[in-house]
């Protein structure tokens, strides 16, 4: 699978409302300022205050006595400590290491001290252990990132709870026909049920963001399908490139035909198949397209069980898309 799906959610997150008015007004702004323990900014990390919500978004998880948890982002430890008195270990990946120091010496002393293991890090490129739940307060920049290393990740978690800017969350939810539906919908889709569970205000977190956010539960599809993440992406390129426009148009787009030529003939040559002279490849794509009924059909409308159909239609006659 890949880092990202999307370039519009891995840019570093914004900064605060407060830092951005500081700095509207002139005014110096020091890490104390923004935040009155780190400047957490940074690492576009927003520590959630609210004890009312972060409760609700471990009891969410479901966690068992024999869990163990992987939390990703865990700041000075608001939700360390809630999944602490219930799983058997967590495991907490942060990026900083002085926020990782507070939040070892939040537990220090204590019995859930043994219970907890702190990785310093990127997550993107930490060596990840086993674990059963994931809980995250996700540092936005990484968050297509994150969801996909999850559902790479083997063997699968049995349920993730967690929160994203509200834009990225309600696209993971969005449905067919409904104007978030996106390439990145169907993708995570495709292997995991993903359900919306609570809208948090922007007023909640230390510092204060610029966005509002959401808590999503993603529970992975296990075993997962059988389909080669790439070739589902890859057509996924080609047809959400302009959702709206038809099936079709987006198939004679500049370039398309010529790439699913090269990959026809690599085809081919793999596994021994005769290369026919002068071959028609957008005759090819048309009869596909008819055959499935497509022609006229809209991204925006299809859902995953309809996408994996026009991909299986053109893997017959050895048209991929990786």
């Amino acid at each position: 699978m890949p880092r990202a799906t999307s370039d519009r959610f891995t840019r570093a997150h914004q900064p605060s409302a407060k830092a951005a008015k500081q700095k509207s007004n002139g005014e110096s702004s020091s890490s104390a300022a923004r935040n009155p323990i780190f400047n957490t900014e940074r690492f576009g990390q927003h520590i959630l205050k609210n004890p009312t919500i972060a409760q609700k978004i471990v009891d969410t998880a479901n966690i068992r006595p024999t869990d163990r948890v992987l939390e990703v982002g865990p700041g000075t430890g608001n939700l360390t400590v809630r999944i602490l008195e219930k799983a058997k270990s967590v495991t907490a990946v942060e990026m900083d290491p002085r926020m990782a120091a507070e939040l070892t010496k939040r537990v220090q002393g204590k019995p859930e001290q043994r219970k907890l293991e702190v990785i310093i890090g990127d997550f993107v490129k930490a060596e990840l252990p086993y674990f059963d739940v994931c809980i995250s307060n996700t540092p936005y920049q990484i968050s297509s990132p994150l969801i996909f290393r999850i559902l790479s990740h083997r063997p699968l978690p049995r349920v993730c709870i967690l929160m994203f800017q509200r834009e990225f969350a309600q696209r993971l939810v969005a449905r067919p026909g409904t104007n978030l539906w996106s390439r990145l919908s169907a993708n995570v889709q495709l292997y995991a049920k993903v359900d919306h569970i609570m809208h948090v205000g922007k007023n909640n977190f230390r510092p204060a963001p610029m966005v509002e956010s959401d808590v999503v539960r993603v529970a992975p599809l296990d075993p997962p399908p059988p389909i080669k993440f790439e070739e589902f992406d890859g057509l996924g390129r080609i047809i959400f490139s302009r959702r709206n426009k038809t099936i079709h148009g987006n198939f004679m787009a500049k370039g398309v035909i010529d790439m699913l030529e090269k990959n026809w003939r690599t085809w081919c040559s793999e596994t021994n198949h005769i290369i026919e002279d002068n071959v028609n490849m957008k005759a090819k794509i048309e009869a596909v397209l008819d055959e499935t009924e497509n022609t006229e059909n809209r991204a925006a409308k299809m859902d995953v069980d309809d996408i994996l159909k026009l991909l299986s239609a053109f893997h017959e006659i050895g048209v991929h898309f990786a």
